[in-house]
């Protein structure tokens, strides 16, 4: 089926950044929160980063100003079942992804495909809470969406072709590469990223070296762009750890146990750049390490 319009749930982070490239790419969107505040902060942010874009002379002015005309926001999540396509990007819990599908499923068009960005949580499960299980997806982006080009899509056990199929499409229409995934916890890049920061945060835990030590011996010592500490406040500790919960709990393997320093940011606040203050303290002109 041919996707024209295209419903975000959630205006945060990852469902701003969403809206971003599918505007750019021609879609028409309708972008969805609770609060009024966080879709005008969203509306803001795209506006700031296509503007960068054309500094930089990735787009044009006139891309620009079509895109951001071709993105609307709502209050009521009910509009979002005239969309042909759904992308849920709300909070990483699965009572509040259940809910969402939940409360749209009476609203929706009988052909609206329900995806969700999810960085970890089953897909058949989600799946299996709505009255489309084929015609449900993972469309899992990296952040920041308008930046990173890959897509990991999943199947659920009841994903039927044609939905993969569209899904691809789409992908292809944004300009990213898709990688197709089982549906196993935390998929691809999360299965084996999320273990090396968990590794990271044991090794600062037991003193193998300071954050600063660590990081700098990943970016140096294997060529990464960022060290694995500065990644996690990037990322946020408490999606960090979420990730590991799920991965320890659906794999039931020691490996995946999340390191106790870790839990331990995570209870004192201390979730990264959002808040401020991780394995680094935001506060000042430059980061300085907590540890």
């Amino acid at each position: 089926m041919e996707i024209e319009k295209v419903g975000i749930i959630g205006a945060g982070q990852m469902g701003n950044g969403i809206a971003h490239v599918f505007a750019l790419a021609g879609y028409d969107v309708l972008m969805n929160d609770i609060a009024q505040e966080s879709l005008d902060a969203a509306m803001a942010l795209i506006d700031r980063n296509m503007t960068r874009q054309v500094s930089r002379e990735k787009i044009s002015q006139a891309d620009k100003e079509a895109a951001l005309s071709r993105i609307k926001t709502t209050l009521k999540l009910p509009e979002l079942g005239q969309t042909d396509l759904v992308i849920e990007a709300a909070t990483e819990r699965e009572t509040v992804k259940n809910a969402i599908f939940e409360d749209l499923q009476p609203h929706l068009q009988p052909h609206t495909i329900l995806t969700s960005n999810t960085s970890s949580i089953s897909i058949t499960r989600l799946a299996s809470r709505t009255d489309r299980p084929e015609k449900f997806m993972g469309f899992h982006f990296m952040n920041p969406v308008p930046v990173m080009q890959l897509v990991e899509l999943i199947r659920g056990i009841a994903t039927d072709e044609a939905t993969y199929s569209t899904c691809q499409n789409v992908v292809k229409k944004l300009g990213k590469t898709a990688a197709m995934a089982e549906d196993f916890p935390a998929f691809i890049v999360n299965r084996i990223l999320m273990p090396m920061i968990n590794e990271a945060v044991y090794a600062l835990y037991e003193g193998v070296g300071s954050v600063r030590s660590i990081d700098t011996s990943l970016k140096l010592g294997a060529n990464h762009p960022m060290g694995p500490l500065e990644l996690a406040d990037f990322i946020g500790l408490d999606t960090c750890l979420a990730i590991m919960n799920v991965l320890h709990d659906g794999l039931a393997d020691t490996k995946y146990r999340p390191c106790p320093l870790l839990t331990k940011y995570v209870e004192a606040g201390w979730l990264g750049r959002k808040t401020q203050r991780g394995f680094y303290d935001y506060r000042g002109d430059e980061p300085v390490p907590t540890r």
